[in-house]
C-alpha cells in the first residue's frame, strides 16, 4: 500500500468515527427526550366547582344563561398535544337563565328542541399551542348539526390536599343558526342575535387510567 493511500485511510477513519459518534449522541438524546415526555393525564369534571355559561342579545339587551350538567373527559399533557383528547356532553335540559318561561322557550321545538335532541356534544382530538395558551380544534354537535369549532383555553395544574387538579378556562363564539337553533320566526336575527358567546371555567380532577 502506498503512503498516500495509508494517509487517506488514516484521515477517513477519524472522520467516520466522529460522524458515527455524533449520530449516536443525537439518537440517544432523542430517545431520552421521548422517554421523558409525559403522557396525557386523564381528568374528569368537578361539576360543583365548574361553570358553563352563554350570552346572547335579545331586543337589544344582553341575556345570560348557564348549563348545570355537562360531563367532561379530558386527556391532556402540554408536552403531548398529539395524544390529548377533550370530550364534553352538555345536557340541554339543565339550561337555566333564571326565568322559567324563557327556559321553556329555549328548550322548545323551535330552538334547542331538548325533547328530541337532549344533548349537545363537543369532541376535540387536535390541539395547538398558542401565545395565550392552547386551542382545541374539534366538532360541535347541536340538534344533530355538526360544525368545526376552535376553542381557545388556558390550563394549569395544582396539587390540592395531595391530589392533582387542573383548571381550564376559555371562551368562544358560535352562531346558533349554524345548528338550527332557530326555526320559524326564531330564524330572524333582528330580535334575537345569531352570535352566542360561550364561556367556561372548569375544575378537573386527575384520575388513574385503566392499564
Amino acid at each position: 500500500m502506498s503512503k498516500v493511500a495509508m494517509t487517506q485511510g488514516a484521515r477517513v477513519r477519524p472522520a467516520q468515527w466522529l460522524a458515527g459518534t455524533a449520530a449516536a449522541m443525537c439518537l440517544a438524546a432523542w430517545a431520552q427526550g421521548a422517554a421523558e415526555a409525559p403522557s396525557p393525564v386523564h381528568y374528569v369534571l368537578d361539576q360543583a366547582k365548574s361553570t358553563l355559561e352563554f350570552t346572547f342579545m335579545q331586543a337589544g339587551a344582553q341575556n345570560k344563561g348557564k348549563f348545570t350538567r355537562f360531563p367532561v373527559s379530558f386527556d391532556f399533557a402540554p408536552g403531548d398535544l398529539a395524544g390529548s383528547r377533550l370530550e364534553v356532553t352538555v345536557e340541554i335540559g339543565s339550561l337555566d337563565t333564571g326565568d322559567k318561561e324563557r327556559d321553556d322557550t329555549l328548550k322548545g321545538d323551535d330552538l334547542f328542541a331538548a325533547a328530541k335532541f337532549p344533548k349537545a356534544h363537543f369532541l376535540a382530538t387536535q390541539f395547538a399551542k398558542t401565545a395565550a395558551g392552547f386551542e382545541a380544534q374539534g366538532k360541535l354537535t347541536i340538534r344533530d348539526q355538526t360544525r368545526d369549532v376552535r376553542v381557545p383555553f388556558t390550563f394549569r395544574t395544582a396539587v390540592e390536599q395531595g391530589a392533582t387538579v387542573g383548571y381550564m378556562s376559555g371562551k368562544t363564539t358560535i352562531r346558533r343558526l349554524d345548528y338550527g337553533v332557530g326555526q320559524g320566526d326564531w330564524k330572524a336575527t333582528d330580535q334575537v342575535g345569531n352570535d352566542v358567546g360561550v364561556s367556561f371555567s372548569l375544575r378537573l380532577t386527575a384520575r388513574a387510567t385503566a392499564q
